[in-house]
């Protein structure tokens, strides 16, 4: 019995887990994740929502807010009621989740948020900004405003404007050189990039693949830490770095078959057999690709994706690598909240959040090990085909 008693303990503590990182669990996929019936779920679930750890919803539970306590529970633990404004770079892949895990938290602290979107544009930045701290509804602002390009003078412009703002901030997804002259050192919670991009090079390497390339997409952000990180893994693997191609193949790229097709050619002439590529759209456009022209995935050619947005709907599912975005997300919120409760005598803080890595069938190893002298290609792999 007690030992039946500590596995639904250390069940229900993984149950919470899941819940506190995603903000909201299905019994379904903690079912099959955990290896128990749905029956067993829904009694663990039903046991914490008894303790006031979770709120019960049809097909799994979400974190509880604070609407949903009892008056006296929640005068002993209310917050004071704080409006946060946030400003993303897009409403669509990639922020979702992020703008879910925030909105999570946020409800259960009792904060409220209003969203605003921007376009990756500094003026759009500031424009939004600016309406959200003139209404006077908001006490805290979370922002992932555009901080790239090769004016650094802008930059620390922009920075310098952000940390003489009326209200706190917490930059989300972003980050501030390790020294600005703001008035306060800005606080700042990011998923870490350049060791999500390390976790990719160092599976690939594991299955015996010695010439790796790297496909970033333009125009992104988090090319920087990637590239960042596949310096670094390359570099501490003895591999080389140089196949390292910058252009976006996703399917509403214009020519972009034609692109694919040159970084095939380029693939060809340095023997690549395994290929890293950020997004999920470009990844899910290159198996299409070489789908069609009888390069099998993986035996021709292993490929992992950066972001696992969508990157398991492939065929093969794509193995990816999947950034924290709504734990990042739910961070920020918390970062904010202490902040506005503690006020000038909190510490700032600053955080980055290591993603995980999918491996699905496009990475599967090869069955049998690298044969002797011939170290450059996983055994059983051969050359790509020719591209009709």
């Amino acid at each position: 019995m007690g030992s039946e008693h500590m596995f639904a303990l250390q069940r229900r503590e993984r149950l919470m887990d899941q819940l506190r990182l995603h903000g909201a669990v299905r019994v379904r996929d903690l079912a099959r994740e955990l290896s128990v019936s749905e029956l067993t779920i829904r009694r663990d679930i039903a046991a914490l929502a008894e303790r006031g750890l979770l709120t019960r919803v049809h097909g799994g539970a979400t974190l509880p807010s604070a609407l949903e306590q009892d008056p006296v529970r929640r005068r002993r633990l209310a917050t004071p009621a704080f409006t946060l404004g946030m400003v993303v770079p897009s409403l669509d892949f990639y922020w979702p989740q992020i703008v879910s895990g925030v909105r999570n938290a946020a409800a259960a602290h009792g904060v409220h948020v209003q969203l605003r979107g921007s376009s990756y544009d500094r003026a759009e930045d500031r424009r939004q900004i600016v309406r959200l701290t003139e209404s006077g509804q908001v006490q805290g602002l979370l922002l992932a405003p555009n901080l790239d390009g090769p004016d650094m003078r802008e930059m620390h412009e922009m920075i310098d404007w952000i940390g003489r703002l009326p209200v706190p901030v917490v930059l989300v997804e972003r980050q501030t050189p390790e020294w600005t002259p703001t008035p306060h050192q800005l606080e700042w919670v990011r998923s870490d990039h350049a060791l999500g991009l390390e976790m990719a090079v160092r599976h690939l390497h594991s299955l015996g693949h010695r010439n790796i390339g790297l496909v970033l997409s333009k125009g992104s952000p988090t090319s920087t830490h990637l590239a960042v990180g596949w310096h670094r893994a390359c570099g501490e693997l003895g591999l080389s770095a140089d196949f390292l191609i910058r252009e976006s193949v996703a399917l509403n790229v214009p020519g972009h078959r034609g692109i694919i097709g040159d970084i095939l050619d380029g693939c060809r002439r340095s023997r690549i057999t395994a290929l890293i590529i950020h997004s999920d759209p470009d990844a899910i456009s290159m198996v299409q690709y070489l789908t069609e022209q009888g390069i099998r995935v993986p035996d021709d050619m292993a490929l992992v994706s950066y972001d696992d947005e969508v990157a398991h709907l492939a065929d093969p599912a794509i193995t990816a690598v999947r950034p924290p975005k709504a734990l990042v997300g739910r961070t920020a919120v918390e970062m904010m909240v202490a902040r506005l409760i503690e006020g000038g005598r909190r510490q700032a803080q600053r955080a980055v959040i290591v993603p995980e890595l999918m491996i699905r069938a496009s990475s599967l190893p090869a069955s049998s090990p690298p044969l002797p002298g011939n170290a450059n290609r996983p055994a059983s792999r051969r050359s790509l085909p020719g591209h009709r």
